[in-house]
Order: structure tokens, then C-alpha cells, then sequence
């Protein structure tokens, strides 16, 4: 019998015959934290007594509370800066960008790895063909003194996309659309495998949507092949020479999901719940009080460039506050670079410095009672973005751009 890509990495790092609910012990590639956990993994991993495994294996970032909102938060990223020098790792500084554009960016997992990150989005790098996780604060200390990390092999639901999308759906509407079909808890300790021939049709800042939100989903990791976009995308490199694994044609898998990327609309999860998903239709009319756009599941460029494309010759309405977040500096420069900057801003849109701050809720953007808002991020729960008392429906860019435009949820086809 053969095997699913979850199967064959973890086989491959802890020198197994690894099949799906059995136990491994195996080697990580990459260990990430970032300054909302890493404060705790710091303190688990000074009380273990060891140097850092390898200290080109392992990244913290400033990205959470970025710029630093308080002082407590700023005596934070002085420790994190303490521990880089002290144990020579990687840290990434405000304004540099989120953990899960960062990472993989640089060239620092590629095609083949085992990755863990202290932050549960870090399911992300699955769109590399990488077999990440997120681990607790204690795990990643263990990683980072050892690199290693014992695993149950998830069990395999295979999604097969199939077709390609229609303008406007995107991405983030298939994902929404497998929330709608699973659930939040459908995937649970489930590796989700993309295939199909519908997954060569989407570009990488789609590929990477599928991955983020596949933790929405209960999933341990969100995984697919790597094909020439993904070789293709790196835009400094790889640091190290990549490893790809694809399944076995006689794979075994707990189950299959079919999507026909033909059929999947504008939808929208209404709150409480990121599985409360409609098509925008549905709700439409809805008053919108603030949009915002960007971070770890659409802030990458061609996730603003198709929110520029809505707001390209319009105005956001006075009564929206648009808030736009691009995934990095490097994403930030090309926005300015291709004049996708210049055209958010001059819609009505505030830019902010790369960073997680409105999508946790940490500072900027937080909501008042009352305040509706759609958002291209990938959590709605109440209290989410600072308030309880507000109300956040997740959406794609172009149908969140679309909606800055009306004052009220609208179908992008709709404006």
C-alpha cells in the first residue's frame, strides 16, 4: 500500500516506515515562534539548560504587537533580542512582516520539510509541500534544544479540485466553501491533501489561502505538491536544496472531498463561527462599518492587486473605515512598485505596517460595539479583532474591496 505526502515526510524524518495513527519520533527542519508565544518558549527552553539545535533552524518574529503598543510589549521584543544574541538565531524586526509570509519567504523551508511554529496558522507552508504544524509554547522549547518532535501521523482526507475559478471567486471562497462542507472540526487531526488538476490552476497566494484556513478545519496540516509556480515563487531563493514528495498512486486516504472550482460563488462566514458561511448574496445589504484587508491568508500581492482592481476608480464610503495590511515588507514594496499602493490609498485606504496587530486585536483597528466588519482574515470568533460586542464576516479581497465601496456587504459582480 501507499503512501499519503503526511505519511511519506514523516517517514522520511524519523527514519520509519510511518503510517497513518502511529508514533514517531522525528527531526524538524524549521522551528518558528513569534513574540506573542515566544516569551513562553524562551522561558520553557532557558529552564531545559541547552543550547539551540542549530541556530540557522530556528526564527522568531516580531509580528503580533508590531509596532509595540505598550511597554510591557516592548520589553518583550528586548528579550526576544537578548535571545538572539545570546543563542544566534534568526529574529525578524517591526515592519519586516508576519511569521507566515516571512518564513517561506526567505528561502528558509522548502519543498520536502517538517516545520513547526508556535502560532497554529503555520499550517500555511503546506502550499510548499512542506508538512508544518503549530505546536504549544513547551513543544517548541523541546524543538529548539533537541529538533525534534514526537508526532501521531494524522490520517489523510484527500480534496480534489477540479476546473478553475470564475471571476470573482477565489481562493478564500474555496476554503470558505470546504468550511461550509466540514465544518470546523471536519478535519480534525486530518491532513488535508490538495490535488487535482484544479490546484496548477491557482496561484501561490491561493495555494497558501487553502493551507492557512485549513486549520479552520480542525487539520493538522494542509499539504499539496510542489509544481514549477512553486520553484518559481520565491522571490530570494532557497537556502537550502529541496526534498519534494508526492503520493503514491495507491495512497490510502480516510476520505475524499470533490470541489468543482467552476461552481464556488462570492461567499461570506458570518459571525460567530468561520463554518457560518452564506453566499454574500445572501446577506447582503448588511451595513459595514470597517474592511480590512491583508495579513497571514490574503496579504500577499496578488491578494491586494485583486482588491485594487475593485477599488480602482472609486471611493471607499464615508462611513467605512478600509484597513490594509500587506504580509511583508518585501509585499509592501512591491505593492508600491506595480502602483497597487497608490491605488488603495487613493480609494480611501489606510496602510498599515506589516504585522498581525488588527487581525489578534492587539491595537489598531479594534472595533466598537456594534461595528460590523469584513475581513479577508481567517478568524471571526466574538471577540476577535478586540471587542465581543462587534460582529466579522470573512471574506475574499475582491468581494471585502467591494464592500468598502457600498457601505454594506455586496457581491463583487453586484457594485
Amino acid at each position: 500500500m501507499g503512501k499519503t505526502i503526511a505519511e511519506k515526510i514523516l517517514s522520511q524524518k524519523s527514519g520509519k516506515d510511518a503510517r497513518s495513527g502511529e508514533f514517531v519520533v522525528a527531526k524538524v527542519d524549521f522551528v518558528m515562534a513569534t513574540d506573542t508565544n515566544g516569551p513562553d518558549a524562551m522561558t520553557y527552553f532557558e529552564k531545559i539548560g541547552k543550547k539551540v539545535f542549530d541556530p540557522d533552524r530556528v526564527a522568531f518574529t516580531v509580528d503580533h504587537m508590531s509596532p509595540c503598543p505598550t511597554s510591557v510589549a516592548a520589553n518583550v521584543h528586548k528579550r526576544m533580542a537578548e535571545f538572539r544574541d545570546k543563542y544566534g538565531i534568526t529574529l525578524y524586526k517591526v515592519g519586516d512582516g508576519i511569521c507566515h509570509e516571512l518564513i517561506p519567504e526567505t528561502g528558509k523551508i522548502v519543498p520536502g520539510d517538517l516545520v513547526v511554529g508556535a502560532d497554529s496558522h503555520t499550517t500555511t507552508y503546506g502550499a510548499l509541500n512542506v508538512f508544518s504544524t503549530g505546536l504549544g509554547s513547551s513543544d517548541i522549547a523541546c524543538c529548539m534544544a533537541t529538533g525534534e518532535m514526537w508526532f501521531r501521523v494524522p490520517e489523510s482526507v484527500k480534496v480534489n479540485l477540479k476546473g478553475s475559478l470564475r471571476y470573482p471567486a477565489t481562493a478564500k471562497d474555496v476554503a470558505l466553501e470546504l468550511l461550509r462542507k466540514i465544518g470546523t472540526s471536519g478535519a480534525l487531526y486530518k491532513a488535508l491533501e490538495f490535488g487535482g488538476d484544479g490546484v496548477k490552476t491557482l496561484d501561490m497566494a491561493g495555494r497558501f489561502t487553502l493551507s492557512n484556513m485549513s486549520v479552520e478545519m480542525g487539520a493538522k496540516a494542509g499539504i499539496m505538491e510542489a509544481d514549477e509556480k512553486t520553484y518559481a515563487w520565491y522571490p530570494f531563493g532557497m537556502k537550502r536544496q529541496p526534498n519534494p514528495v508526492a503520493p503514491d498512486p495507491d495512497a490510502e486516504y480516510e476520505s475524499s472531498i470533490d470541489v468543482e472550482l467552476g461552481e464556488v460563488e462570492p461567499l461570506v462566514a458570518c459571525p460567530h463561527n468561520p463554518d457560518n458561511v452564506k453566499k454574500v448574496r445572501e446577506v447582503a445589504g448588511t451595513k459595514v462599518n470597517q474592511v480590512v484587508i491583508g495579513y497571514c491568508t490574503n496579504g500577499r500581492v496578488e491578494d491586494l492587486e485583486a482588491a485594487a482592481k475593485v477599488l480602482s476608480g472609486r471611493k471607499v464610503h464615508p462611513e467605512v473605515r478600509l484597513i490594509v495590511s500587506p504580509a511583508s515588507r518585501w509585499v509592501y514594496q512591491r505593492i508600491v512598485d506595480l502602483g497597487i499602493a497608490r491605488t488603495l490609498v487613493e480609494a480611501g485606504a489606510a496602510i498599515m505596517t506589516p504585522g498581525c496587530g488588527v487581525c489578534a486585536g492587539y491595537h489598531s483597528g479594534v472595533l466598537a460595539d456594534g461595528d460590523v466588519c469584513v475581513s479577508t482574515t481567517n478568524r471571526n470568533f466574538k471577540g476577535r479583532m478586540g471587542n465581543p460586542n462587534a460582529e466579522i464576516y470573512l471574506a475574499s479581497p475582491a468581494t471585502a474591496a467591494a464592500c468598502a465601496v457600498a457601505g454594506e456587504i455586496i457581491d463583487p459582480r453586484d457594485l
